[in-house]
C-alpha cells in the first residue's frame, strides 16, 4: 500500500480536479488512479483536510483522510513488574482460608469485572500469541491486544516475580478454545475508569511450572515454588489489606502445563488467603471439579478448619504415602485423601492389587500415631475447630448447600 501511495506523482500529474457547487462538470479516474489516491486517503497525506473549522478552506468538502479510522483512546495503560525477595515460612503459618465463590459457568474476563483476573502465563508473556498458541493467555492477549506490548518491554519472569497490567481495554468477542478458538465480533468495553485514565481492569500474569512427571508436582520444593509464585501475583504492598479485590480465577497451570487441579486450586486458594483476598474460581464447565472444590472449602472451612501450614503437611503426606507409591496416577485424590485422614476412613492407598487386603495403610497409622508432631498439630486445630463450630467430631460429612452451583460466599 505504501509504495502504491508514492506513486501519486507519476499517476496523478496535476491537482486533482474538484466539483464545486454550482458548476456542472464530470472527472474521470482510472482504477489504477482511485487505488492511489485512496492509498493515500489511508496515509492521510491530503493536507488541510483534517480542519473542522467553518471557515477552513475544505470546510464545504467531507472528510477523506482516513485519520477518524485511528481514534486513539485516551486513557493510560500500565505494566508493573513485581518482585519479591520474602514470601511467608507457610508451613509455620495457621492462616485460615478465606471466602470462595466457585462455578462452573462464566469466564474471568467476563465475569471478573472489578477483581484481579490471572493470566495464565508462559514465563515468556503471551506464550504463542503470534505463533500457533490459542489457549487462555493467547486469547486474552487477541481480544486485549494491548497487552502485546508487555512483549516488547518485559523479560521473562523468574519464580519470584509477576506482572501486573493495568487498563488494557477489550476490543473482540471470542468462540471457541485452542483448535476451535474463532472472533465473533466487537466488543465495547464499557468497564470504568479511574481518575488517572485506566480502565478499572487489572489483569496478573503468573507463570505455573511445566509439569512433565505428574507425580513430581506433589514434592515439598515444587508446591513452595507455585504458593510463591501466586502469592507474588496475589499480594499486594500498596493497597489497604482491608479493601483488596477477590481473585479471579481458574485451572492455573493445569491443561497443556500438566498441572493437577485440585492441587492448583488448593494452592491458589492458600496464596490467596495469606494475601487477605478471597477467591473466584471457573472451572470452565467442569462440575465434577466445581463440585470438589466446593466440598474440600468447606470441610476446611467449617467441618473441621485447618490452617494452611497443616493443609501443607497434609499434602506431603499425600505426597510420601500415595503419590511416591503409585506407578500412575493415584486412584484416590487429594481432596479424598485430606477427609479420609480425618474421618478414619482412610483404607490401603497403594496400587499394587495384592495389597489392597492389608487394612489401613501406613499413611492412616502415620497419622493416627500419637507420636507424630504433625498430627498432634492437625488434631488439635481440629479440635479447635470442633469446640468453635460445635460440630460433632463424628460428622465430618460435608453437606453441599441448597444451590444450583452450590457457590459459596460470593466476595
Amino acid at each position: 500500500m505504501a509504495e502504491l501511495a508514492l506513486q501519486l506523482p507519476h499517476l496523478c500529474t496535476q491537482p486533482v480536479p474538484l466539483l464545486k457547487w454550482g458548476r456542472t462538470k464530470s472527472v474521470t479516474f482510472s482504477q489504477q488512479q482511485i487505488a492511489c489516491l485512496l492509498a493515500n486517503a489511508f496515509f492521510c497525506t491530503f493536507p488541510r483536510r483534517n480542519a473542522k473549522s467553518r471557515t477552513s478552506e475544505f470546510s464545504n468538502y467531507p472528510s477523506i483522510n482516513f485519520n477518524s479510522l485511528f481514534d486513539v483512546p485516551t486513557g493510560i495503560v500500565t505494566f508493573t513488574r513485581q518482585s519479591k525477595d520474602k514470601f511467608p515460612e507457610w508451613y509455620n503459618i495457621e492462616t485460615p482460608l478465606s471466602r470462595l465463590h466457585i462455578s462452573a459457568e462464566g469466564t474471568i474476563e467476563d465475569d471478573g469485572i472489578g477483581l484481579l483476573q490471572v493470566d495464565f502465563a508462559n514465563r515468556f508473556l503471551g506464550g504463542g500469541v503470534l505463533g500457533h498458541g490459542c489457549v487462555q493467555e493467547e486469547i486474552r492477549f487477541l481480544i486485549c491486544p494491548e497487552m502485546l506490548i508487555s512483549r516488547l518491554i518485559t523479560e521473562c519472569l523468574e519464580p519470584n516475580e509477576c506482572l501486573i497490567m493495568k487498563g488494557c481495554e477489550r476490543f473482540s468477542n471470542y468462540d471457541g478454545y485452542a483448535s476451535t478458538f474463532k472472533w465473533s465480533g466487537n466488543y465495547i468495553d464499557t468497564t470504568p475508569r479511574d481518575s488517572w485514565g485506566h480502565i478499572c481492569t487489572e489483569v496478573v500474569a503468573i507463570d505455573a511450572l511445566v509439569i512433565h512427571d505428574y507425580g513430581r508436582q506433589f514434592r515439598k520444593d515444587l508446591v513452595k515454588r507455585e504458593l510463591n509464585k501466586a502469592y507474588c501475583g496475589f499480594s499486594s504492598a500498596t493497597k489497604n489489606p482491608l479493601h483488596l479485590s477477590a481473585v479471579c480465577t481458574g485451572n492455573w497451570g493445569c491443561g497443556a502445563f500438566g498441572g493437577d487441579k485440585r492441587l492448583k486450586a488448593l494452592i491458589q486458594l492458600m496464596a490467596a488467603s495469606q494475601a487477605n483476598r478471597d477467591t473466584c474460581y471457573f472451572t470452565f464447565d467442569d462440575k465434577i471439579l466445581r463440585d470438589d472444590i466446593f466440598k474440600i472449602h468447606q470441610y476446611l472451612t467449617e467441618t473441621n478448619q485447618l490452617g494452611i501450614g497443616t493443609i501443607l503437611k497434609l499434602i506431603q503426606q499425600y505426597d510420601k504415602n500415595v503419590v511416591k507409591k503409585s506407578h500412575r496416577k493415584p486412584k484416590i485424590t487429594l481432596f479424598e485423601y485430606v477427609i479420609k485422614v480425618f474421618d478414619g476412613s482412610l483404607e490401603n492407598t497403594d496400587d499394587e492389587e495384592e495389597e489392597e487386603d492389608c487394612g489401613r495403610s501406613q499413611e492412616a497409622e502415620y497419622w493416627n500415631s500419637n507420636d507424630n508432631i504433625e498430627w498432634k498439630t492437625a488434631k488439635m486445630i481440629e479440635k479447635e475447630s470442633l469446640k468453635d463450630s460445635k460440630i460433632s467430631p463424628k460428622s465430618s460429612t460435608v453437606k453441599r448447600q441448597d444451590s444450583v452451583d452450590y457457590k459459596a460466599d460470593t466476595p
